[in-house]
């Protein structure tokens, strides 16, 4: 037989399934590098907004979730700020006057997770998913105070919303639910960082923490001397039973000059306006927006992935809008475009006003109807990066868990009609857990993370079906499978111990 006449796919399939099938190993067996490089010619990553994977899929068949959580009081109840257990979880403080009401039910609860849409004590009726629920505090020092050494114990004591951070949907009616049934669901999946979206998009795109030297005073955190609680007000309420946590000082950046919480960025689309009768580009500099990174000292899966002739695109819902007019910036309606969650408009090589910085961003920086004719034509870059725009992103407080579950089905349909579906492999995650609780420790790792546990569910004709991965991944796994894939220079903040994803896969199957 004569292995050229046959596909060279179908040759490295082959091999792989009869390595696979010896009970013991044999010299020249196809590794899993070659495995992925022989199956996988397009990876994408949709990145969503905000939830703990208790919150969206702590009662999915098989999964560590809610079940594990409750079998022992010690996975699950919630201290006061002072040390004592709470006796019910306190009030939604975050809720407007409009929606008091609605959420008021939480203030009686035990003090234990509990189903948002589930029929509630004394017959109230729970909020639906379609419903948009408060947003909760997700920032960087907060996030640390409430996993307090993986304790997982003062979610409720510092959480600004109360004890909504214990709430939990029923995901089953979630189309990604069923989604994540047919394919791969990872249940111990980190977020990369600690905190909000902001940093968190950073560890997505380069493993690493921006910095912004000699940031004016007003921006900077008081920080006890451990260096991850927050000083308290004098004004403070003692009890999280009285109210929300008053801080002297919960702002962006740390003491030693590292943005860690929403920072704008340098560049337009930003939520820093353009300076009055400045370049209309740019941001204000007087509104402190985040120095420029320097691409020629920080490196990102895009610089890695340039330098080896890969292509690839981060797509934004609204993008185009966003840049013609900025009305469209931050508008808690439609689109609700999020400058801070656009990592790459932060780094230099993305510079509008330079001739190589407008043709990198004309490469590489493109708008959702963009994406959407790229997926039709079948010429999507071999990674690809996709944003939703505010409101079909599932973020507390602005949007509804629905209306962008729905949204990424859609792309997704839309992504496996491609011509190019037979050999993709899609990622669907979130950037960080919204302030919800989650019952799972996050590993140690590094002064930045990993932070709270969030879904991610893996989607290929190479996935494996039905399955549970209970492998330890977080934000920098997906830089990890890109960095293997197409064999780039590793980037320095990947933490050694997250998983690439391949254990995700079985290159057995055929397409």
């Amino acid at each position: 037989m004569n292995l050229h006449q046959f596909p060279i796919r179908r040759v490295a399939t082959a091999v792989t399934a009869l390595c696979l099938s010896l009970t013991f190993v044999l010299s020249g067996c196809a590794s899993t590098a070659e495995d992925l490089n022989s199956s996988v010619d397009t990876v994408v990553v949709i990145y969503a907004e905000n939830r703990s994977f208790d919150n969206m899929y702590g009662l999915f068949p098989g999964a560590n979730g809610i079940a594990n959580a409750l079998k022992d009081p010690a996975s699950y109840s919630q201290l006061d700020r002072a040390g004592s257990v709470l006796p019910t979880l306190p009030a939604v403080w975050t809720a407007s006057a409009n929606d008091a009401a609605a959420w008021s039910f939480v203030a009686s609860l035990p003090n234990k997770p509990f189903q948002i849409d589930a029929a509630q004590p004394g017959g109230v009726p729970g909020v639906v998913p379609s419903v948009t629920s408060p947003d909760l505090v997700h920032r960087f020092y907060n996030d640390q105070m409430q996993i307090n050494g993986g304790k997982n114990n003062l979610y409720a004591a510092w959480a600004d919303a109360g004890g909504l951070t214990m709430g939990y949907y029923d995901g089953s009616a979630m189309a990604m639910w069923k989604i994540a049934q047919k394919y791969t669901l990872a249940d111990n999946f980190f977020q990369g960082a600690f905190g909000g979206s902001f940093l968190n998009h950073f560890w997505l795109v380069c493993g690493c923490t921006p910095t912004f030297p000699n940031a004016p005073a007003s921006t900077i955190s008081s920080v006890d001397s451990t260096g991850v609680k927050l000083n308290l007000a004098a004004s403070s309420p003692t009890s999280a039973l009285n109210g929300k946590p008053v801080y002297v000082a919960d702002k962006n950046v740390t003491p030693d000059y590292f943005a860690i919480n929403t920072t704008q960025p340098p560049y337009q689309p930003s939520g820093a306006s353009p300076a009055a009768g400045g370049d209309n580009r740019l941001a204000d500099p007087a509104q402190a927006p985040l120095p420029p990174q320097d691409s020629t000292k920080v490196k990102t899966i895009g610089d890695t992935l340039t330098a080896k002739g890969v292509n690839w695109v981060w797509y934004a819902g609204a993008w185009n809008q966003a840049l013609a007019d900025r009305s469209n910036i931050y508008n808690n309606t439609t689109p609700n475009f999020q400058p801070h969650h656009q990592p790459f408009n932060y780094f230099s090589r993305f510079d509008p006003t330079t001739s190589s910085g407008q043709a990198e961003r004309a490469a590489h920086l493109k708008d959702y109807t963009d994406l959407v004719s790229d997926i039709s034509k079948g010429v999507l870059p071999p990674v690809v990066f996709y944003k939703p725009q505010g409101n079909l992103n599932q973020h507390p407080g602005y949007t509804d868990v629905m209306s962008g579950d729905a949204h990424i089905a859609d792309l997704i349909a839309k992504l496996q009609a491609s011509p190019q579906w037979k050999h993709m492999a899609i990622v669907v995650t979130y950037d960080e857990n919204g302030g919800f609780f989650d019952h799972v420790a996050p590993p140690k790792g590094d002064r930045w993370g990993p932070g709270t546990r969030v879904p991610a569910v893996v989607i290929s004709p190479y996935a494996r079906k039905g399955y549970v991965d209970h492998t330890y991944f977080d934000t920098t796994s997906i830089l990890k499978l890109v960095t293997k894939r197409f064999s780039l220079e590793p980037l320095p903040g990947v933490r050694a111990s997250a998983g690439d994803l391949t254990s995700a896969f079985d290159f057995t199957q055929t397409p």
